[in-house]
């Protein structure tokens, strides 16, 4: 039997694990930039409560912060045109309304804006609060 020690190979590059490699870096780097967006919220002090539960998300977020200004889906609102933009938004259909206000938002401020939503032909209104 004749031993072949000195045989030469032909040199391969193996594709699959580099694909495998390629794969994993392209969801790390996606997960990566996804956390470097910055979300845009308010920063506010909702109150608390101990039979708040977690509800879906709201179609619609109205919040109030505590120098008076109205925000929808984080934009601000004045007063007066509140009910007629939450009316173009809900557009006859059933939607979820979620008000979020400061602690110290005045009740009647509060109360404003319920009203205004129930103008606009909105059906559910949630409050926002923390859980205790």
């Amino acid at each position: 039997m004749k031993m072949r020690y000195f045989e030469t190979k032909k040199g391969r590059i193996e594709l699959i694990p580099m694909i495998d490699v390629m794969f994993f870096l392209l969801v790390f780097f996606m997960i990566l930039t996804l956390r470097m967006i910055p979300d845009h919220g308010l920063g506010l002090a909702l109150p608390q409560a101990s039979t708040a539960k977690v509800l879906p998300r709201p179609q619609i977020l109205i919040s109030l912060t505590a120098n008076g200004k109205v925000h929808v889906q984080g934009h601000v609102v004045a007063r007066a045109a509140l009910t007629r933009l939450l009316s173009q938004r809900v557009g006859g259909r059933r939607a979820d309304v979620t008000i979020a206000a400061a602690k110290n938002v005045p009740f009647q401020d509060f109360v404003a804006v319920m009203s205004a939503a129930r103008k606009a032909g909105v059906a559910s209104i949630g409050i926002a609060a923390h859980q205790r």
